[in-house]
């Protein structure tokens, strides 16, 4: 028996679709499905499928965080920007080339100018 408006059968169109490969695990394919869309999208649609950029990733949580992977993924140069120092190993191990402390304006000085997009990822006014 099964329960739930779509759960026999139900037309989608294919754009709208992706096929998980085999052998990825879905504990892995939920977060690129979820998180990874939300900053896939706005990646594409300003313009980083066609030209390389330096990106910038405000926030480095979930979102942050697969924001630096994806923009590296796609050939961009990346600047995370955070608050403190704390997650600066952690950004370049996912592929960020430099690092910003938003709280250290020293740390402005060497991306002042050079970053042609920046994806927002804190969820408060700053």
């Amino acid at each position: 028996m099964t329960y739930g408006g779509y759960s026999v059968s139900h037309c989608l169109h294919e754009y709208f679709i992706i096929k998980i490969p085999k052998g990825l695990p879905l504990e892995k394919a939920g977060p690129v499905l979820c998180a990874g869309i939300t900053v896939y999208d706005p990646l594409k649609h300003f313009g980083s499928s066609t030209k390389k950029l330096t990106v910038g990733i405000i926030g480095i949580g979930g979102l942050g965080s697969m924001g630096i992977k994806l923009a590296n993924v796609m050939g961009h140069r990346v600047v995370a920007i955070s608050s403190s120092d704390s997650k600066k190993e952690m950004c370049k191990e996912k592929g960020a080339d430099a690092y910003i402390n938003f709280n250290d304006p020293e740390s402005f000085k060497a991306e002042t100018g050079k970053i042609d997009l920046i994806l927002n990822t804190v969820p408060v006014a700053h």
